[in-house]
């Protein structure tokens, strides 16, 4: 991010020359038509660094990080530009993560925005105590976003009863107070609920397509969703020398 100041004289300031001098007519008119195009210049200088600021940050967009263990060095995510963090805090095979807190509290130190996942159980049942044991693991850690996991892994063939975990994950999300989203991908989706299922269009959609581009450019609707909140563009590489993957949003 770049940031630019800039310091606009006041009309005291501008006219402080003045004071004291004596000057004819034609020099006083000279230095007052000089100075109202000196001040256009100024101001068409401005608007003109701002409208490249704003398309950098359009084109740019923000980064972040989702991880599924304890980061060590979190201060240097911020350093290398990443914006947001997401841990883990519930596993696969049923058990929360004990890393979600530590690395909430980290990415906060390190001054970035935090969400966490919920990589569910299917198989274990009981959806909303899954997600109350995913909120214990953040240990009183504030977070914005709280994903739920939708991806090929474990899932039963039965789509209605996939539908239902969903729903009732998302249900427990409302009713704790915290907000949801849902992170999969195009394939994962009709194969897990199927291609008419579109319940969750109105909650923020986190997508996987791993094209190392940091843009929307290729997302094609699906779900209902028409727009998506974020793209997961990169998995399992390395920054700062430890396992992530890469997020873009805008």
């Amino acid at each position: 991010w770049f940031f630019f100041f800039f310091k606009q004289k006041t009309a005291y300031e501008m006219q402080r020359g003045l004071v004291g001098s004596e000057m004819c007519i034609r020099d006083r008119y000279q230095r007052r038509v000089h100075g109202d195009i000196s001040q256009e210049n100024y101001v068409m200088k401005v608007l003109f660094i701002a409208l490249i600021f704003c398309a950098i940050s359009v084109v740019i967009g923000n980064k972040g990080v989702d991880i599924n263990e304890l980061f060590k060095d979190v201060k240097c995510l911020k350093k290398e530009g990443q914006n947001l963090l997401i841990p883990r805090c519930y596993r696969s095979y049923g058990a929360p993560d004990p890393n979600c807190k530590k690395n909430l509290e980290n990415g906060k130190s390190a001054g970035m925005e935090t969400d966490i996942y919920m990589f569910p159980c299917v198989k274990c049942g009981n959806p909303k105590k899954q997600v109350e044991d995913t909120k214990k693991a953040a240990g009183g850690q504030s977070f914005n976003i709280f994903w739920l996991d939708v991806e090929v892994y474990q899932w039963p063939a039965n789509k209605a009863s996939n539908r239902k975990f969903i729903e009732e994950c998302i249900q427990a999300i409302e009713e704790d107070g915290m907000k949801p989203g849902i992170y999969t991908s195009k394939v994962n989706w009709e194969a897990i609920v199927g291609a008419d299922y579109t319940k969750f269009a109105n909650i923020p959609l986190w997508y996987a397509h791993y094209d190392k581009d940091p843009s929307f450019k290729d997302f094609k609707s699906f779900g209902g969703w028409k727009k998506p909140a974020m793209k997961q563009f990169l998995g399992d590489t390395k920054l700062c020398k430890e396992g992530v993957d890469l997020n873009y949003y805008p």
